[in-house]
């Protein structure tokens, strides 16, 4: 069990029938091969104030990396606290207009998407043609408990909008520098969210790559399609995280499908778990092979979401229809877009004002235009319309 006041759905836990043992079995070997990998450690800066040449080398090579120790402990409570605050607010069921006192629920009203259902324990986008057909291959998904509810939430997006302590982490001075070692001083946002894989009723997230636009370039690299940061507040295992390919960022365009053929199961032998700490953050190529399974764990994941694009990926491209709607991705877009970053860090600077506060090159000097007040929240509601899904 994992200490946790979140207000989550209690169920009896259930496995995976006759592929129990097959699973404890993948996830053990799957452990044992992840803690083997040079790929984890604090963020390190060298001499000359760059990202250390190690941890640039591991990334490069597995097209992961796990930060240690990242988010402190009362910066913890903070984001638990408004992940609850989250939970309670939201539709009492799906459709929902209102959360489970009465009150108009989170997110009502609002024209972006902002939060994810999933039916317990299964798999809503393998093998289908959603989010461009990039989940290729359908997972297993193991029978609920009968007490289970018909859906459960899984996802919330926008989530800036929603809490005052993801938008402080995402304005984390030493995130903000490993962005900009990754993809350059004029690094772009991508989109922003909350994952709440629940104890004995999280789905699974089938084997995919994320990136869709640029497979085809001939400039294509391991960083064309940009990274997330995944900061975890309980930490993650085996059971109820995220599994990655390693290297496969590094060799386009794959397909999954023959990989889960050829594998004979959704078990594929060439993956293995992220294992994190809570205050723990991965950081993850889009272009990487990842997913997860359904959560029969007693362990709830609670993963912050951020990721960062490469300014040349993103401007002049017209892209979207998974996270934002199509869009052309100029000036005026990215720069409204990447107010957010401003907000953050100014919001993050005035929580902890012993902190170096981060300098964001596009908005140098316009600083005192972006503070973060009561007054100002309102500017990101519906501010992942303008999400940069490539």
């Amino acid at each position: 069990m994992v200490d946790t006041t979140l207000p989550l759905v209690q169920v009896p836990i259930v496995d995976y029938g006759d592929d129990e043992d097959a699973m404890v079995t993948y996830r053990e070997r799957g452990t044992a091969r992840a803690l083997e990998l040079d790929n984890r450690g604090p963020i390190r800066f060298g001499s000359d104030g760059r990202l250390h040449s190690d941890i640039l080398d591991s990334y490069s090579r597995y097209g992961f990396y796990i930060f240690t120790d990242v988010i402190k402990g009362n910066e913890l409570k903070e984001i638990e606290s408004d992940v609850a605050d989250m939970l309670e607010r939201a539709p009492v069921t799906k459709d929902a207009e209102v959360d489970k006192h009465g009150n108009t629920a989170l997110g009502a009203g609002l024209t972006a998407r902002n939060i994810s259902w999933v039916r317990p324990l299964s798999d809503p986008l393998g093998g289908t043609d959603a989010s461009y057909g990039r989940h290729e291959a359908k997972m297993n998904e193991p029978a609920p408990p009968t007490e289970a509810p018909d859906y459960v939430v899984q996802l919330f997006l926008g989530s800036l909008q929603f809490s005052d302590a993801c938008l402080r982490l995402y304005g984390h001075p030493e995130l903000l520098r490993v962005a900009e070692a990754i993809n350059g001083p004029d690094f772009t946002p991508f989109n922003e969210a909350v994952w709440i894989k629940q104890p004995g009723l999280g789905g699974s997230v089938a084997w995919h790559q994320d990136g869709w636009t640029h497979w085809d370039n001939p400039k294509l690299d391991n960083h064309t399609h940009g990274f997330n940061f995944m900061a975890q507040l309980y930490g993650c295992d085996a059971a109820n995280g995220l599994w990655v390919v390693p290297g496969s960022h590094s060799v386009g365009k794959i397909n999954i499908k023959k990989m889960v053929e050829e594998a004979g199961s959704d078990r594929l032998p060439q993956a293995i778990p992220v294992i994190c700490d809570p205050g723990d953050v991965a950081m993850t190529s889009r272009q990487a092979i990842h997913g997860s399974f359904a959560n029969t764990s007693s362990k709830v994941r609670v993963t912050i979401n951020f990721g960062f694009h490469r300014r040349s990926s993103v401007l002049g491209i017209r892209s979207g229809g998974v996270h934002n709607p199509v869009s052309e991705y100029d000036e005026d877009y990215i720069f409204e877009r990447s107010k957010a970053i401003a907000w953050g860090i100014d919001a993050r600077s005035q929580h902890f004002p012993n902190e170096d506060r981060y300098v964001y090159e596009p908005f140098r000097g316009l600083e005192e235009q972006f503070v973060w007040t009561e007054e100002t929240k309102s500017n990101l509601r519906d501010y992942n319309l303008r999400d940069i899904g490539i």
